[in-house]
């Protein structure tokens, strides 16, 4: 799938989990989502050249070939739907003790989520080294300086990177069988829809979209503040 429609699958899946979440207020939710959103991108840090490989420069590009050899190519190791959570939940788990990995992994996420975003959002510095590094940063310290230490990370790896794989396994290239790839190559993809196709753009990114505001309606207080605006309107009905 494109970028952008793993990251809104990502978007729409945060909020959904939102309910079964280790967060609790606004800040701490809207970082939930933010980097279920982001991480939904982390899979194909296993490309050079992909967005993620991309987003900040060499800091980004030159791990994506560590991690392409580790993962053995190219939707190999890293969209096994037991080890890509597992190893990748396992990482960040280690990060979350401490506060400066802590903001490195945040930060991934939130630059990648603007990275795939960028044709919601005004101007281009989001697409910029530079900029989406500022923002990026900026952005996570501000969510950790107002929300507690974000023992959350491993959780939205995880979330962020098994909606990766459930999008990949609807693509043509599909998905490898999980673990048995490793004894002997062999992938899952039964349904062979074309990265990019018109079903993806036309149905599955309106309706990504649609699902996460329906689920950020759901599961948060913005629900609660409009119901006294609901019900004034069913009373006048």
């Amino acid at each position: 799938m494109l970028g952008h429609s793993h990251a809104l699958s990502g978007l729409a899946a945060g909020a959904a989990t939102l309910p079964w979440a280790p967060v609790h207020g606004a800040v701490a939710q809207a970082a939930w989502v933010a980097a279920v959103g982001g991480f939904a991108m982390l899979p194909d840090l296993d490309q050079r050249g992909s967005t993620i490989s991309r987003m900040w420069g060499p800091l980004t590009d030159a791990p994506s070939g560590l991690v392409n050899a580790v993962a053995r190519g190219h939707r190999w190791g890293t969209h096994d739907a037991v080890l890509g959570p597992l190893v990748l939940g396992l990482l960040a788990w280690a990060a979350s003790g401490a506060y400066w990995s802590s903001l490195l992994v945040l930060a991934l996420a939130i630059g990648l989520a603007l990275r795939a975003l960028h044709f919601v959002i005004p101007g281009r510095a989001e697409n910029t080294v530079i900029g989406n590094l500022a923002l990026a940063w900026g952005s996570a310290w501000l969510l950790l300086d107002h929300s507690p230490s974000p023992g959350w990370l491993p959780g939205a790896v995880a979330v962020g990177v098994l909606t990766h794989i459930g999008g990949d396994f609807l693509t043509k290239e599909g998905i490898p069988v999980p673990l048995f790839w490793l004894v002997r190559r062999s992938r899952l993809s039964p349904i062979h829809l074309r990265t990019g196709a018109f079903v993806e753009k036309a149905v599955l990114v309106p309706l990504f979209s649609v699902l996460t505001v329906a689920f950020l309606f759901l599961n948060t207080g913005a629900r609660g503040a409009l119901d006294p605006i609901v019900d004034l309107f069913a009373a006048r009905g």
